[in-house]
């Protein structure tokens, strides 16, 4: 119950699952992505299908042996890895099926929008979390030093494969040149290289 405005009235809100929620994950949070919207599914009383990235199924499946193991009762939470070469048939599976109410997809805006057109058919529930074109923009009255820093974290984060990372940088001319040394300067001490070997960045 909520109170409302007017006197000796209330505002009722029911809670209700929506149903089956089918989830088309991304590569680059293979862990994280799952993680979040199964979590969210399941606090709303939503069973799932998750759907990783083909590039990515092994972490799906070992994330669905830890919901296992948590004890979550079997059919609450299901990964369907596929081969590329059906991950057009998954997706209009998801979208066409009246067995599932909403859909969430987390990748490139393209993609999104054929999935979100395809979902239109049977005016289903769309979560869509599409690719930015995020700015870094730094004034002229910027500790430098401080700008260098946060562009370092939003560029790099991820090896910079985020929907968030900073991909337009934009600085005022009168610290253009400063802020150009002192971020090629950072950028350089990065070490490129297989992320399991010690030292890289």
């Amino acid at each position: 119950m909520i109170p409302a405005a007017a006197a000796g009235k209330q505002f009722m809100t029911l809670r209700e699952p929506l149903g089956v929620a089918a989830m088309v994950l991304p590569w680059n949070f293979p862990i994280g992505m799952p993680a979040r919207k199964v979590a969210a599914a399941l606090a709303a009383g939503c069973t799932c299908v998750v759907k990783p990235a083909e590039d990515t199924p092994l972490i799906s499946l070992a994330f669905a042996k830890i919901i296992e193991m948590a004890e979550v009762p079997s059919g609450v939470v299901n990964v369907l890895p596929c081969s590329r070469n059906k991950v057009q048939q998954v997706g209009t599976l998801f979208c066409e099926s009246p067995k599932v109410a909403v859909v969430s997809f987390t990748g490139s805006t393209e993609v999104g929008k054929h999935l979100y057109s395809l979902c239109g058919k049977s005016v289903k529930r769309v979560a869509l979390e599409l690719g930015g074109n995020a700015p870094f923009i730094v004034f002229k009255s910027a500790d430098v030093d401080l700008a260098v820093q946060g562009l370092m974290a939003a560029k790099y984060r991820n090896s910079g494969q985020t929907c968030v990372t900073a991909n337009r940088i934009m600085v005022h001319k009168d610290i253009y040149e400063e802020f150009l040394e002192k971020f090629k300067a950072s950028s350089s001490t990065l070490k490129i290289g297989n992320g399991a070997e010690s030292g890289t960045t």
